[in-house]
C-alpha cells in the first residue's frame, strides 16, 4: 500500500517541474471543502483565477487548490490532508496541458486513428493522450472521451511515454459541438482589434458580491499573469476565461477592469492581437 509519505513526495517532484498539483482522497476524489468554505462562505470564487495555492489553510478547492508551492505542500496544516490521501492529481490548464481522456478501448481505437501522437500514460480502463496548450474542459465530447484542462484535474499515473506533442485543431475541433452556434459563427467572422473589448452590461454592480470580491479577483488575475514563467498567452486566456466566468454575465466588469488585465498581459510581452484573440476566445468558450 502507497504510504502519504510517498504520495507527499511524489506531489513534491512534480511541482518542482512547474505541475500544480493536489492530492486526492482515498475515494480518488479531490479533499472536501474545509467547515469555514463550506458553501463558498469563504469567498472562494476569486481563488480559482490562479492554479493555487488555495488561500484557506486546507487544500479546500479541488482543482484551484493545486500547488506548485512546497511552502503549501508540507505546511502542517497540510499534514492531515496527505495522511487521507491515496493519490496525487494535478490541474493540466495550470501547467499549460490538455488531457484527452480516453475511457475505453474503442476511444483508445478512435484516437490512434483521429488524434497525433503525443505523450501517452496508461490509466485503468484507457489512457491519457496528454498534449501541450490549454484549453476549456468538457467531459462526453464524444463516446468514452473526456477533455480535461482548465477548471479541471487528472490523476497523476506516471510520465507516460512519448513526446508532449502542440495541440493539435482536431482536439480542439472536439468541444464546437458544444459551443452555442452563435458563438461558432462569432468566432469564426472574429477579427483582431486594436481598442478595449468590453462586456455587454458592464459597469454595474456585482449583484452576487461587493466590489471589494471583484477588485480582490481582478488582482488575483493580474498576480497570475504576472508570476507566470513561461506559456504566456495559455495563461492570459485562462485568466481571462475565469474572471469572464465569474463577472462576465453580471455587469460588473468595466473598461477599467479588463484595462488592468490587458496591461498585465502586454507587461509580459503579449501583443495587443493576442489579448484580444484571448478574450475573443474566452467569450466563445463561454458562449457570450
Amino acid at each position: 500500500m502507497t504510504q502519504p509519505t510517498d504520495i507527499r513526495r511524489v506531489a513534491l517532484a512534480l511541482a518542482a517541474t512547474g505541475v500544480p498539483v493536489l492530492p486526492l482522497s482515498r475515494g480518488k476524489r479531490p479533499v472536501a471543502n474545509c467547515g469555514s468554505c463550506t458553501k463558498s462562505a469563504c469567498g472562494d470564487r476569486p481563488h480559482m483565477l490562479a492554479a493555487g495555492p488555495c488561500r484557506c489553510p486546507r487544500p479546500c478547492h479541488a482543482w484551484a487548490a493545486a500547488t506548485t508551492d512546497p511552502v503549501v505542500l508540507t505546511s502542517p496544516d497540510w499534514a492531515p490532508v496527505w495522511r487521507g490521501a491515496s493519490a496525487v492529481a494535478y490541474h493540466p490548464g495550470g501547467a499549460g496541458l490538455t488531457v484527452v481522456d480516453l475511457d475505453d478501448d474503442a476511444a483508445v481505437t478512435w484516437a490512434r486513428a483521429a488524434l497525433p501522437p503525443t505523450r501517452t500514460v496508461a490509466t485503468t480502463r484507457g489512457e491519457h493522450w496528454i498534449y501541450r496548450g490549454a484549453m476549456r474542459s468538457a467531459n462526453g465530447v464524444r463516446p468514452g472521451v473526456d477533455i480535461k484542462s482548465l477548471m479541471s484535474y487528472a490523476r497523476w499515473r506516471g510520465p507516460g511515454t512519448g513526446t508532449t506533442a502542440p495541440m493539435p485543431d482536431t482536439v480542439r475541433a472536439l468541444l464546437e459541438r458544444d459551443e452555442p452556434t452563435q458563438a461558432r459563427t462569432a468566432h469564426a467572422s472574429a477579427r483582431p482589434a486594436l481598442v478595449m473589448p468590453s462586456v455587454p452590461g458592464g459597469g454595474g454592480a456585482c449583484p452576487h458580491r461587493s466590489p471589494a470580491y471583484l477588485d480582490r479577483g481582478i488582482a488575483m488575475a493580474v498576480q497570475r499573469i504576472g508570476d507566470a514563467r513561461a506559456a504566456i498567452h495559455n495563461t492570459a486566456y485562462s485568466v481571462f476565461l475565469a474572471v469572464l466566468s465569474t463577472h462576465g454575465r453580471c455587469g460588473c466588469l468595466t473598461d477599467a477592469h479588463i484595462q488592468r488585465l490587458f496591461t498585465a498581459a502586454h507587461a509580459r510581452g503579449e501583443s495587443p492581437r493576442h489579448c484580444d484573440d484571448a478574450w475573443a476566445n474566452a467569450r466563445v468558450a463561454l458562449g457570450m
